[in-house]
């Protein structure tokens, strides 16, 4: 096993390594601001009529279809470094998918223009307002109380582990997002040639994020092995908890969705606070009684 653990390593540290690296972020900004540039043109050319007659139906001639576009763009980048973050704690991979959550409600307040004429006109579209208010706000109070999640997560310490225990789990992890990212290239592909055939297809985002939920609770049973105790049992499974209600956020209706995501927000803030206030002291009590018993 620990040639398997060593191999998953050597593959995907390099990876996250490149991945995170600050140039790499530089080039991906300036390759995004190029790609919106360059979508608002092609659109501005299909109005005009100025576009070979293979991509008439391909290009949008809505100006702001290419702002969604950027967007999902950006949120595509961010699934990637979820997947990235899956070895690390529970806590900062469940951060990252409120980060995430936050985005896509973003995202659907831009989408929203899509069905708006251009220029903007408010009559006939007021339930789209109500819906992009909807998002918008949402998604600021995700925001905040993301802000929050962090400074309280900042306080919690996760259950010690014995170093070869660790290096075995967080390798574990590490082949779980290995798979997890051939998956979503996999995925993305087919939809990106699904898209430029014409064919119907649904969000390949939404379905990943269905893999997302199994392979939450695969870690869950895996942390299990290394960590057996009741507190980080119910600890870790409350997180993968928290997630699905982030997942049944993104296949809600309006309104709607940003209540469950709100609750999942305010759930794990409160499995984190209640966590360190309790059984943190409940340890520290339990160590006290044992030094004075053995004293």
């Amino acid at each position: 096993m620990n040639y398997l653990y060593d191999r998953i390593t050597y593959i995907f540290d390099p990876l996250h390594y490149h991945w995170e690296h600050e140039k790499m972020y530089r080039k991906i900004s300036v390759a995004l601001v190029l790609f919106f540039l360059f979508y608002v043109v092609l659109i501005e050319l299909k109005r005009q009529g100025l576009l070979a007659y293979a991509v008439l139906d391909f290009i949008p001639t809505n100006h702001f279809h290419a702002i969604s576009t950027a967007f999902t763009v950006v949120l595509i980048l961010e699934v990637i470094s979820l997947v990235f973050t899956l070895p690390c704690s529970f806590s900062k991979s469940v951060g990252k998918q409120f980060e995430i959550l936050s985005l896509i409600l973003l995202r659907n307040a831009f989408k929203e223009l899509e069905n708006f004429p251009e220029p903007l006109i408010y009559e006939g579209n007021e339930e789209a307002i109500l819906r992009i208010v909807s998002d918008g706000f949402g998604a600021l109070l995700i925001f905040a109380l993301l802000g929050y999640y962090y400074i309280v997560q900042a306080r919690a310490s996760e259950e010690a582990m014995r170093p070869t225990d660790l290096y075995a789990f967080v390798a574990a992890k590490k082949g779980i997002a290995l798979l997890l990212l051939f998956a979503f290239i996999y995925m993305g592909i087919g939809n990106f040639f699904d898209s430029l055939a014409g064919r119907e297809h649904s969000d390949f985002l939404h379905q990943f994020y269905t893999i997302l939920i199994l392979s939450d609770i695969l870690v869950v049973l895996i942390a299990q092995c290394f960590q057996p105790s009741f507190q980080a049992m119910f600890r870790n499974s409350g997180f993968a908890l928290s997630t699905l209600m982030i997942r049944i956020a993104l296949a809600a209706p309006p309104f709607f969705n940003v209540l469950l995501g709100l609750a999942a927000a305010v759930f794990a803030i409160l499995l984190t606070q209640i966590s360190i206030s309790l059984f943190r002291k409940r340890k520290s009590a339990t160590k006290e009684v044992e030094r004075a018993t053995a004293g």
